[in-house]
């Protein structure tokens, strides 16, 4: 796909300085752009590149003004990098604008589907399964019985989404997925041995939701296993059976969380983050990285280490952490005197 200065700047409300013609066909970082290419400057510490790179077209604030002589066409916006996003949402749906439906696919009778659909080759669609306009399913998706898709939705190859899952609008779910697989539900008998409980619950994803990549999202054991609206989710993260998370929450990858805990709105969770089961985490936390939680979190709380402390206590008491060979040490040679 080919745009021009003079395009993408309609696109963006911007304004050209330089040739209003010239096409770009990818983008590119600042420091590696070449012919053809677009990039964006928004970090002044990149400001050095803009006078070096090859980049045909690139997008800079409106307070920017050259102090050398520029080999790059600019596009002048109010904020650079808020340009730049956009932009790449547009290239992102011009590029994933798929419509029609592939063969081999298995449809069951009873499946709806609505308008400007896209299904792709070997994708799998239940019974009572109802979708709805503008979703995007892609190769080897498989889609249980009595799922309901909203509208606006992409489904990436090979994700597996169970019975009963609920998934609302404008949700993006990444290959790999696995929503409603049954929950970690078993009980011990008098043989030691452990029977399996059944999950007759489901999952639901309310709308602006978005899943990574290898993520997997139990179904509730009883009633649903929940994601609020615009919930945003990395790569690889375990969420068990009944839990539910908030509005607006975003979690870093290979973070897992048990069963039946609830996550407030607008908090902030780390990479590698251990949450136990049946505790509740209030409204606008923030978890640092490898943090382990085994207890309620009060509202607007920071925490950091395993198990977690309050994130200022954690600091102060690391610089003694650090110390505690020496500290050791010391005592040894105080007793010794003694």
């Amino acid at each position: 796909m080919k745009f021009t200065a003079g395009q993408i700047a309609g696109i963006l409300e911007g304004e050209v300085h330089g040739n209003p013609d010239i096409a770009v066909h990818k983008l590119a970082k600042i420091e590696e752009g070449e012919k053809g290419s677009l990039t964006f400057l928004a970090n002044p510490k990149y400001t050095s590149f803009i006078y070096k790179t090859k980049a045909s077209v690139t997008i800079v604030n409106k307070s920017f003004v050259p102090e050398q002589d520029l080999n790059t066409t600019l596009i002048k916006v109010e904020d650079a990098y808020k340009s730049f996003s956009k932009l790449l949402e547009y290239y992102n749906q011009v590029k994933n604008n798929k419509v029609g439906i592939e063969e081999p696919v298995f449809k069951s009778d009873t499946a709806t589907y609505g308008a400007n659909v896209y299904i792709g080759a070997f994708a799998y669609l239940g019974n009572n399964v109802a979708i709805g306009d503008n979703v995007k399913i892609y190769p080897n998706v498989y889609i249980g019985d009595n799922v309901k898709i909203a509208d606006n939705v992409t489904i990436f190859a090979g994700a597996k989404i169970y019975s009963e899952t609920i998934i609302g609008n404008n949700c993006v779910v990444n290959s790999g997925v696995v929503l409603g697989a049954d929950g970690f539900g078993f009980a011990p008998n008098e043989n030691g041995e452990f029977a399996k409980v059944p999950q007759t619950g489901n999952v639901i994803l309310e709308d602006n939701v978005d899943v990574g990549a290898g993520t997997t999202i139990d179904r509730a054991t009883l009633g649903s296993t929940i994601l609020r609206k615009g919930v945003k989710l990395d790569n690889q993260i375990q969420i068990a059976h009944n839990v539910e998370i908030g509005e607006h929450t975003v979690i870093a990858a290979q973070t897992g969380i048990a069963g039946s805990t609830k996550i407030g709105k607008h908090c902030m969770i780390g990479g590698q983050v251990g949450i136990v089961g049946h505790i509740v985490i209030g409204d606008n936390v923030k978890i640092q990285a490898q943090s382990g939680i085994g207890r309620n979190v009060k509202d607007n709380e920071v925490l950091q280490g395993s198990p977690a402390l309050n994130y200022g206590d954690y600091n102060k008491s690391y610089v003694h952490f650090k110390n505690l060979p020496k500290i050791i040490s010391r005592i040894d040679t105080l007793e010794k005197k003694d």
